[in-house]
């Protein structure tokens, strides 16, 4: 049983029970043994220079700081989930990722795509010389043209003049024959035709006699 004259904490700091017996000194804020207490968070400097006072708090309290973040099951999957794939070495892995930018196209392509991919490149680069090679030719012709109808068919000349002219003509049809037949190629290995006829196996096996035609008809120019 309490006495009557109980008083928790006297006005002196000290607990008094109407006994005899000693004092209970109270703790203080600004006493030097305060942070041994597990229920005082001591004092500490602001990056201004200012200091917090400590302050009491609860057993097992967490400062803001450490408490962890609330994470739904969704993101704790996410997190939990590998980067690479099973049974993928991180060594090739990071290989893959060093190769080349120009590689970067054909990663993922099987070896009959890049093979076509590679044709298709090719016949584009042919494409664009045989272009320039028709501009030529007809720029030639042109100009062999405009000699002939200048000299007024009077110059000794005139006849050298049309045999060239025949010859830049023959050269313009062998080079379209020879694009005709590289369409038909370019069908025939991308599938747009399945069988090819007898007379499209005739021009194609002409492809190198108009070549070897073509390539004479060039260093007579």
């Amino acid at each position: 049983f309490f006495v009557a004259n109980y008083f928790p904490f006297s006005p002196e700091g000290a607990v008094s029970t109407g006994d005899a017996s000693p004092p209970v000194p109270r703790p203080r804020s600004d006493s030097p043994n305060m942070s041994l207490d597990s229920k005082y968070i001591p004092a500490t400097q602001r990056p201004d220079g200012t200091w917090r006072k400590p302050r009491r708090v609860r057993d097992g309290y967490v400062p803001q700081e450490e408490v962890p973040v609330y994470e739904n099951k969704y993101v704790k999957f996410f997190k939990s989930k590998p980067d690479l794939p099973p049974g993928l070495n991180p060594e090739e892995a990071n290989k893959g990722k060093q190769q080349p930018k120009q590689d970067g196209d054909t990663v993922g392509l099987s070896k009959s795509a890049k093979r076509n991919l590679k044709r298709k490149e090719k016949r584009k680069q042919q494409q664009q010389e045989k272009g320039e090679g028709e501009a030529d030719v007809e720029e030639l012709s042109q100009s062999l043209q405009k000699t002939a109808v200048s000299g007024g068919g009077h110059s000794p000349l005139g006849l050298g003049d049309s045999e060239t002219s025949e010859r830049a003509k023959k050269i313009k049809n062998l080079k379209k024959k020879l694009r005709q037949i590289d369409d038909l190629q370019q069908k025939l290995d991308s599938g747009e035709i399945k069988q090819a006829t007898k007379e499209q196996l005739e021009k194609l096996s002409r492809r190198k006699a108009l070549e070897e035609e073509l390539e004479d008809l060039e260093l007579d120019l």
